[in-house]
């Protein structure tokens, strides 16, 4: 019975994964012309991330206020240009040593 649930979820899951990326390419036979349809199908999958990422952010640390620390040095970083490696391994990084600070001190 278990394994049914597993096998209808991950059906379930391709089909959600795969439609949106079939589907305009069985729909639109010539290229889109529309400038803003074209900048709303760009920035959508930056749109996605970001609103699977973020609120994970704050749910992941053990304290907010390490969370806030992380996301403020991904934030700066990522509007300087760095890279995602760059920018992903300094919030890791911010986000520890915050927590390590905090541990220290008292009523935090």
């Amino acid at each position: 019975m278990e394994y049914q649930r597993i096998i209808i979820a991950i059906l379930i899951m391709a089909l959600v994964t795969y439609l949106p990326r079939m589907l305009p390419l069985a729909i639109f036979k010539k290229k889109i012309q529309n400038k803003f349809i074209r900048s709303f199908l760009f920035y959508v999958p930056y749109a996605v991330l970001a609103a699977m990422t973020f609120p994970e952010i704050f749910s992941s640390t053990s304290n907010l206020i390490s969370a806030l620390v992380g996301a403020a040095v991904a934030v700066i970083l990522a509007y300087f240009g760095r890279g995602l490696l760059t920018v992903a391994l300094s919030a890791t990084a911010a986000v520890f040593i915050t927590e390590q600070i905090m541990a220290y001190l008292p009523l935090i």
